[in-house]
C-alpha cells in the first residue's frame, strides 16, 4: 500500500491509539485518529482523588501484555504501579480463603480434584486445542488457527486443527466436555468479576483468548503490572508521542464511502481519506442509555454490515468509586465469588483497594446487570444493591464520587461464532475501503485489542 496514503481512524482508546503507533512504525505518517470523547484511553480512565489516580475501567496487566509493552518501550515509560493483592469473602461478609485446604478442611478433596484438573487443562488446551490463545478469532469456526502467537516474537501461525471448533461452545460446557469442570472456580475471578459475563453464556473463546493459561497462572501468582499514574496514563504518553495526537470532542455525524474514498462529516466538516479503520463500537442496540452510537448508525452501513454487526451484543458493567469512613475502609481488596454467578445478577463482585498505605481513596465496586437469559437489572437498582453489599461486607460506603457504566465486553454468542461471524467480517476487510478493530474482533481487554490493531497493520499495511 501507498505509505501516503491517507488514513482516518475512529476511536481513541487503545485500539485506535495502537493503529496509530503501529502505522507509524511501518512509515505511514499520513493518518488522522477522531475521539468522541474529551480525553484518551476509552475504558482505561484513571481519574484523580487527592493526588492520587484511581481506575474506573482497566486495573492491570500481566508480563504476556506485548503489545502494551510496545507502547511502553515506544513512550519510555514501565508499569511502576503499587503492587496488587486480593483476599475473599462470602455473600455474608466473611473472609474466606477458597483455596487454602488447611481453611477447608472438608473442601480438601475438591480442591486436589481442582489441582489436577488445572494441570490437565493446561495439557489439554497445548494439545487438543493447539493455537487456542492466538490473538483474535479469524478461523475458529471452521477448525483452524490463523493469527499470531502469544510469544515475544509474536511469530505468524496457520494450521488445521478441528478441535478448535469446540471453543464456540459456552465456557461452562466446554469444561464440563473436557472434565474440567472445577478449573472455573479459578477462571471465574479475574473474568466474571472483570465485567465479561458468565460461563454458561460465553463462548469459550473469548474467555481463553484473554485468560490463556499463561495469562490465568500470572493472576493466580498475582504476577501482575499496575502503572503508579493509572493505565489511562499509558495512552495518555502514547497520545502524546504519536506525531498526531488524537482530536478529542470529534462528533462523527456521518461516514460516505464511495468512488474510493472515505468522506467523514465530523463537527460540521467533511473530511476526505483513502481508507478508514474503525475501532469504536460497530453496533450497540437500544440498551445503552442512548449515550452511544454504533457505527452502523452514523455510517452509510451496507447490508452485509448491517446483518452481521446487528448480532454483536455487549454487558452492561457497572463501576462505582466510593469513600469510606477510615475505620470502614477495607483492609485489601475483596473478590466476593458467592455474587458472580447469574443467580446474584446485580450483586458487587468484586471492589478494589488501589493504594495499600493509604485510607483516605477510592474504593471501586463492580457489577454486571445482565445475562442473556434474564431480565436486565437497572442501573440504579444495581447501584443500590451494591452499596447495600458493602454495607454487609462491614465496608459501608461514606459517600458515591463516581460512577460509570458503558458500552462493555461486545461479543456474539455460540450460534453466531459456530456459524462463522468472524470470518464473515474478515472477509470484509477492506472491501469498502474500510477495516474492522476494536474490542470485538479480539477481546475487550487492552492488550488484546492493542494487540488486534498490530495484527491489522501488519497484515494490511
Amino acid at each position: 500500500m501507498d505509505k501516503n496514503v491517507r488514513v482516518a481512524i475512529i476511536g481513541g482508546g487503545p485500539a485506535g491509539l495502537s493503529a496509530g503507533m503501529y502505522l507509524e512504525k511501518k512509515g505511514y505518517e499520513n493518518y488522522v485518529i477522531y475521539e468522541k470523547s474529551d480525553r484518551v484511553g476509552g475504558k482505561c480512565w484513571s481519574p484523580t482523588y487527592k493526588g492520587k489516580r484511581y481506575e474506573m475501567g482497566a486495573i492491570m496487566g500481566v508480563p504476556s501484555y506485548y503489545a502494551v509493552h510496545d507502547v511502553e518501550e515506544f513512550c519510555g515509560i514501565t508499569h511502576d504501579g503499587p503492587k496488587l493483592n486480593r483476599n475473599y469473602k462470602n455473600s455474608a461478609g466473611d473472609v474466606i480463603e477458597p483455596f487454602e485446604p488447611k481453611k477447608n478442611i472438608a473442601k480438601i478433596p475438591r480442591l486436589l480434584k481442582m489441582k489436577s484438573q488445572v494441570k490437565k487443562f493446561g495439557e489439554i488446551l497445548e494439545t487438543k486445542y493447539r493455537g487456542y490463545d492466538v490473538n483474535g478469532h479469524r478461523g475458529v469456526a471452521e477448525g483452524r488457527c490463523d493469527g499470531y502467537a502469544v510469544t515475544p516474537g509474536r511469530e505468524r501461525v496457520q494450521f488445521p486443527n478441528p478441535n478448535l471448533k469446540d471453543l464456540a461452545l459456552p465456557f461452562k460446557t466446554f469444561c464440563e466436555k473436557n472434565g474440567c469442570e472445577l478449573i472455573q472456580d479459578i477462571w471465574i475471578g479475574p473474568y466474571t468479576s472483570f465485567g465479561y459475563g458468565y460461563f454458561d453464556e460465553i463462548p469459550a473463546a473469548y474467555v481463553l483468548k484473554y485468560l490463556d493459561f499463561q495469562t490465568t497462572m500470572n493472576f493466580v501468582n498475582v504476577n501482575l503490572w499496575t502503572w503508579k499514574n493509572g493505565t489511562q496514563y499509558i495512552w495518555e504518553c502514547l497520545d502524546a508521542k504519536l506525531k498526531h495526537s488524537a482530536k478529542l470532542n470529534s462528533n462523527i455525524t456521518k461516514v460516505e464511502r464511495k468512488d474510493g474514498k472515505v468522506f467523514i462529516t465530523v463537527n460540521g466538516e467533511v473530511e476526505e481519506f483513502d481508507k478508514l479503520i474503525v475501532t469504536a463500537p460497530l453496533y450497540c442496540g437500544d440498551g445503552n442509555r442512548g449515550e452511544t452510537n454504533g457505527f452502523i448508525d452514523y455510517a452509510d452501513a451496507r447490508e452485509d454490515e448491517k446483518a452481521l454487526f446487528s448480532k454483536i451484543d455487549y454487558e452492561r458493567y457497572t463501576v462505582q468509586a466510593v469513600t469510606t469512613k477510615p475505620e470502614n475502609h477495607p483492609e485489601i481488596s475483596y473478590y466476593v465469588f458467592d455474587n458472580m454467578v447469574k443467580e446474584r445478577l446485580g450483586h458487587l463482585m468484586v471492589y478494589y483497594r488501589r493504594w495499600k498505605e493509604d485510607i483516605d481513596q477510592m474504593i471501586t465496586t463492580y457489577a454486571l446487570r445482565t445475562h442473556k437469559n434474564m431480565k436486565e437489572i437497572s442501573y440504579e437498582e444495581c447501584n443500590k444493591m451494591v452499596l447495600d453489599d458493602l454495607k454487609t461486607m462491614h465496608n459501608p460506603a461514606e459517600t458515591v464520587e463516581n460512577a460509570w457504566s458503558v458500552y462493555y465486553f461486545p461479543h456474539v454468542y455460540t450460534e453466531d461464532y459456530a456459524s462463522g461471524w468472524y470470518d464473515k467480517v474478515e472477509a470484509m476487510q477492506d472491501k469498502y475501503d474500510t477495516f474492522y478493530a476494536g474490542e470485538i474482533m479480539s477481546f475487550g481487554d487492552m492488550d488484546e485489542t492493542a494487540e488486534y490493531s498490530r495484527e491489522l497493520v501488519e497484515r494490511f499495511f
